[in-house]
């Protein structure tokens, strides 16, 4: 955890903030929300690639909503495919993730912004405990959200506690920079890692993605990275998001 989050830290720390360019395809999440009477709804592939198993989302469900101009009201799902060389495959809904984002300082587009992000991972009254789908775990998540911009880049860090029922509690960090090179496509390189105090492990990745606006109101989101420690059991040799993010507003977008 420490290497990481000390790398974290100084890039973040020299890029003197930037704007946010975090949420999906990315891990990290940045202070924005999606407006008032607004959503944000994204709708993507993700396949975790391990030494022992892979596991998908398929698709994996993520939908936000605009209630002022700073506070966005979350709810995320997955159904999930377990393939295990040793077991038949396995397929079943993740765990269900409410959350509610608040962006409690505003400084502007170019300013600095940040944002906290309770979250809720709760399993559904099903057998995907049993079925080894989900962990039997529930979990309390605290994340804190910073952004900024500067000149031509694009910066977003995230940093929480998780408060887990049934299992150890953890950490995560992650830090998103990234660069308009046209006004339709963005490209991002992505530090993420996320791990558990007693027994103190942690789960490093890099990767690298871009967001490209079909239409103002449809964008396409690609993701790719790994981990970046030997591939073993709780690391991912290949990790990817493959989907569309759809902007739905209370007034139309002034090309559609």
């Amino acid at each position: 955890m420490s290497r990481l989050l000390v790398l974290c830290l100084g890039v973040f720390a020299t890029a003197s903030f930037a704007f946010a360019q975090g949420g999906p395809p990315y891990y990290t999440n940045d202070p924005g929300t999606p407006g008032h009477l607004n959503w944000e709804i994204n709708v993507g592939y993700m396949p975790f690639l391990y030494s022992n198993q892979s596991v998908s989302h398929t698709p994996d469900l993520d939908i936000n909503f605009g209630v002022g101009e700073r506070i966005q009201l979350t709810y995320e799902n997955a159904w999930l495919r377990v393939h295990n060389p040793s077991a038949p495959t396995e397929f079943g809904a993740g765990q269900s993730n409410p959350g509610v984002k608040w962006r409690f300082y505003d400084a502007g587009e170019s300013g600095l912004n940040i944002s906290v992000f309770p979250q809720l991972f709760l399993n559904n009254p099903d057998d995907a405990v049993r079925r080894g789908i989900t962990p039997a775990s529930d979990t309390f998540l605290l994340p804190v959200e910073f952004s900024r911009k500067l000149g031509p880049v694009d910066v977003d860090y995230e940093i929480g506690y998780q408060f887990v029922h049934k299992g150890p509690d953890g950490w995560l960090t992650g830090l998103v920079v990234g660069h308009d090179f046209t006004p339709k496509l963005e490209g991002d390189i992505e530090l993420y890692a996320q791990g558990t105090f007693r027994p103190s492990e942690s789960q490093p990745t890099i990767d690298f993605g871009g967001r490209y606006k079909i239409r103002p109101s449809v964008i396409l989101l690609v993701m790719a990275g790994r981990s970046l420690e030997p591939a073993r059991s709780n690391q991912s040799y290949f990790l990817g998001y493959f989907g569309l993010q759809f902007l739905l507003s209370s007034k139309p977008h002034k090309s559609e």
